[in-house]
């Protein structure tokens, strides 16, 4: 839930900022990309600290080789990602790349699901809420894709 609200948070402020005088922040599509920005910066850190990172670690489907190393890069691509999404030249190819990132790491997610895993010590998001989310973040990106 926390890159939802990291989402809807960082989006809003932006959007504020810009309805302040902000220019560079004038318009929903450029709010969209810095309340992604947030989000991809927020879930980037998990790939690298502690429990969170134990725990993305055990929702790589098994099948998969070197998890550890999965982990690691998916978390710089989605700092990598993050930051391309702040820059208006790299903005449109960042967030498509980070689109089919999180359509590449769905599969994890409703592993982790299925095998009733936990992240942080707390269960993983239910199946359903998350495809939920996912289409709202896969949405975001698809916007600032083709808005941008």
């Amino acid at each position: 839930m926390a890159p939802l609200i990291a989402l809807i948070a960082g989006t809003a402020l932006a959007r504020l900022a810009g309805l302040a005088g902000i220019a560079a922040l004038d318009g929903w599509i450029a709010a969209l990309r810095v309340g992604l920005a947030v989000m991809f910066a927020l879930t980037a850190v998990a790939h690298f600290a502690g429990r969170r990172r134990a725990g993305l670690i055990a929702m790589v489907p098994p099948r998969l080789p070197r998890p550890d190393l999965l982990v690691t890069v998916t978390g710089v691509l989605e700092l990598v990602g993050a930051v391309g999404l702040l820059l208006p030249a790299t903005a449109r190819v960042a967030a498509a790349g980070l689109g089919l990132l999180m359509l590449a790491m769905f599969p994890a997610n409703v592993s982790a699901a299925r095998r009733q895993l936990t992240l942080g010590g707390r269960p993983v998001t239910p199946l359903g809420q998350r495809t939920a989310m996912q289409v709202v973040f896969v949405a975001a990106a698809t916007a600032i894709s083709f808005g941008a």
